[in-house]
């Protein structure tokens, strides 16, 4: 048995994984798995920047984890509330982030191709 730390949207879990072939032994679960299957691993996406200062405004943030998959809108874009800004692709799907109010975008911290957890802030409308 070897042990690992996994961390699953910020959340650190300690589970250990049997070698195939290997003796087996009891094992506690930090959380309950419905397949043991092996899922395939997706490729790490670049993480967004945590140490970029946002500039004050009104801040849209993530709703979910997920990938920047396109940004509509750059800095400087005039934009009414409803606007889509961004599209963010979570669980195969893309979801649209809009502007939260009329303004223009004064910053654009998520750039495309970043992952991101809910609550970074995606970008900032003065």
């Amino acid at each position: 048995m070897r042990k690992f730390n996994i961390t699953v949207n910020g959340k650190t879990y300690e589970v250990e994984v049997e070698e195939i072939g290997g003796v087996s032994a009891p094992s506690r679960s930090a959380a309950p798995m419905a397949n043991s299957k092996t899922a395939p691993v997706p490729e790490a996406a670049p993480a967004a920047p945590k140490d970029a200062p946002v500039t004050s405004g009104d801040s849209v943030t993530a709703p979910m984890p997920g990938k920047v998959f396109k940004v509509l809108k750059g800095e400087g874009s005039v934009v009414k509330s409803g606007d889509v800004v961004m599209i963010l692709e979570a669980m195969k799907m893309e979801n649209e982030i809009t502007a939260s109010v009329d303004g223009t975008v004064k910053q654009i911290t998520a750039k495309e191709g970043v992952s991101v957890n809910p609550g970074d802030v995606l970008f900032v409308i003065g």
